[in-house]
């Protein structure tokens, strides 16, 4: 029971039926948190939800009501817009609350731009400055959820505080409703904790994004967001989230990676699951979604080893995803669920007079007028400094629980997991790696594959795309313990298997002359091979850098797949070995981890050192791009 001061200000601000739903949870530090910041914050009224039908209903409608959501032409689709210069995850004011004296060597990396730290102290200061007072005029969301299934192994009960009806509508179509484990565990309950406001409002919008703050306390396992509505840096139990999972998980021996899972057929029925890590816009989604396979989560896993085996859960229940380039031909799945009824956001899209949405790479013509999140929208239209505004914003989203994905794996709600066969690891990269390859054995695929990953920055982070950026496991921007430590601990979660999951790498982005070397839709022949590797049943070719397809092998499964006849000379051409690149990469890396990531595992300098020394035997017998036909043939 909440007691003192705590339970007056309870008793003050919430109806009785609210302040019931509260209690009813038998956790005193819970009662003292929700309390605490009901007072500080100031909120007019608090609203509790256990996660019943009505009361979903209730925080949907005040979406609507409040102006933050609209609703559109489909049963149950609405949209969202956010403030025109509040579109992407803030890295620059995202930073992480560390005790005086520590330093994780996180700021030096990735061009400089990864997530920052923050003196403890001075940054909890801060931000209970912004939030003094920030919820006048607002209602306070109290929500309760669980990360990973329920009563699981896996799961963690979370507390989010929100004055926003769109970030709490969101987080109730992303995330597993949670009260019945806080009632469930009581006292027990470990949980992660998070407040947000979006403070004061102008046309439904942020107003004082000068002041935008994301700052997560490791310490006490807190995020704290305000002046923001983007959901990037708002729903709390998304990235922000993985920050304290992270630490969590480095502290108790699993992972907590920055990938999707999903099942691949195999020949007689067989199911193969796969987790695979992918910066933004590099084609996640689409592989986990892949048409004829079974997709289980699409961005964040908790890996744990059980019985010598991988597991892996999605933390999540939905998608918060990018909505670019999302098209009939190429999303079949995801485009018949966001064009049927059923509980879908869409955020800083097009919205078209007649209550249909467009956003760049939507089937047929860019409309000629509409609203988005500049307002009205015209062709041409241009912003404050002179920037042309495309019909949709590059970053925007869509949010959905998955149980509108006519491929969901049942599995997603098993509290065991799923077996995982092969973690794949891809990237953009248009002149070095090719489509395809295995590693050669687990720590060669954490050092080459993982903990070198390169790729462009995208619109999904504010920043200059093109730029080729540093992505170990693509978790750089979310890691919370220094790299090397992350990169050791992922070494010897592999060292405890008899058999550890297969590890590749994909890249779809290979280009020759300007032009693309492959399509988007052969990505399900290269998901097919890796199927069949992680059972021995086909042969690869060996070359300096790891293990590549056959082409009779692929030339059947294009066939099978695709109905493609696949050519030599384009095998030839994606599968080539390209020397020059491979040495300027390993002297990129090497340099990074020498110059900035102190206590660097020995294994990453070997297999790179390794890798070179191949490369270089190859280019001293067969010149700096080699056919694959010139590598041995392994089992």
């Amino acid at each position: 029971m909440c007691e003192g001061t705590g339970l007056s200000i309870l008793e003050r601000k919430l109806s009785k039926e609210n302040l019931g739903k509260l209690l009813a949870i038998d956790n005193p530090a819970l009662h003292e948190f929700v309390a605490k910041y009901v007072g500080h914050c100031n909120p007019d009224d608090v609203f509790v939800s256990t996660g019943t039908d009505e009361e979903l209903k209730f925080i949907r409608e005040e979406a609507i009501r409040t102006g933050e959501e609209r609703r559109l032409a489909i049963e149950g689709h609405t949209i969202h817009f956010d403030g025109y210069y509040d579109q992407a995850r803030d890295r620059k004011n995202t930073r992480l609350l560390l005790p005086k004296g520590v330093d994780l060597g996180l700021g030096a990396l990735a061009a400089g731009e990864s997530l920052g730290q923050l003196e403890r102290e001075a940054g909890l200061r801060e931000i209970h400055v912004l939030l003094k007072d920030i919820m006048k005029g607002h209602r306070l969301y109290v929500l309760f959820f669980c990360l990973g299934p329920l009563n699981s192994d896996f799961s963690i009960p979370c507390l989010q505080l929100t004055d926003s009806p769109y970030v709490a509508h969101s987080e109730n179509l992303l995330y597993r409703q949670g009260y019945s484990e806080f009632r469930r565990l009581g006292r027990k309950a470990r949980f992660f904790k998070f407040v947000h406001s979006e403070g004061e409002l102008v046309n439904g919008v942020s107003k004082n994004i000068d002041k935008r703050r994301i700052y997560v306390d490791l310490t006490d396992e807190t995020v704290y967001s305000v002046n923001t509505q983007y959901g990037g840096n708002t729903i709390g139990l998304k990235k922000l989230a993985m920050r304290l999972a992270i630490k969590r998980a480095s502290e108790e021996g699993w992972l907590t990676e920055h990938m999707f899972i999903m099942g691949v057929h195999g020949p007689g029925g067989r199911l193969t699951y796969f987790t695979g890590a992918f910066p933004s816009l590099c084609g996640k989604t689409s592989t986990s979604m892949m048409r004829g396979e079974k997709i289980v989560g699409d961005d964040i896993a908790y890996l744990r080893i059980r019985h010598g085996k991988v597991r892996a859960v999605n933390v999540e229940c939905g998608m918060f995803g990018i909505i670019q380039g999302i098209n009939s031909k190429d999303d079949p799945i995801l485009w018949k669920a966001l064009h049927s009824p059923g509980e879908i956001i869409f955020s800083n899209v097009l919205m078209l007079d007649d209550g249909s949405v467009y956003w760049i790479g939507h089937d047929g013509e860019v409309p000629k007028r509409g609203i988005n999140h500049s307002g009205e929208w015209y062709p041409g239209k241009r912003d404050a400094e002179g920037n042309e505004i495309p019909p949709s914003h590059k970053n925007a989203r869509l949010t959905l629980n998955m149980r509108l994905l006519e491929n969901l794996d049942p599995r997603i709600e098993d509290p065991e997991g799923v077996e995982i066969s092969g973690i794949i690891y891809g990237g953009r990269d248009s002149d070095t790696c090719v489509p395809v390859e295995e590693a050669f054995n687990w720590v060669h695929g954490i050092v080459t594959k993982g903990a070198s990953l390169e790729s462009e920055v995208t619109a999904a982070v504010l920043g200059k795309e093109g730029t080729r950026e540093f992505n170990p496991m693509a978790n750089l921007d979310f890691l919370s313990i220094p790299l090397a430590k992350y990169i050791e601990i992922n070494l010897k979660f592999g060292a405890k298997l008899e058999k550890p999951p297969k590890i590749f790498s994909v890249n779809y982005f290979l280009k020759e002359g300007g032009n693309y070397l492959t399509d988007k839709l052969y990505k399900a022949v290269w998901l097919k091979w890796m199927e069949l590797r992680c059972h021995n049943e086909v042969k690869a070719r060996k070359t300096p850098t790891g293990l590549i397809p056959l082409y009779d092998d692929l030339r059947v499964l294009f066939k099978r797949v695709l109905n493609i006849d696949y050519a030599k000379e384009d095998y030839l051409k994606q599968f080539k070995l390209r020397i020059p690149e491979h040495l300027a990469k390993i002297d990129r890396i090497l340099k990074i981890y020498s110059a900035k990531v102190p206590n660097t595992p020995r294994e990453v300098f070997v297999e790179l050192e390794n890798q070179r020394q191949r490369l270089t035997q190859a280019r001293e017998k067969y010149g700096d791009y080699v056919s694959p036909e010139n590598f041995e043939i392994v089992a």
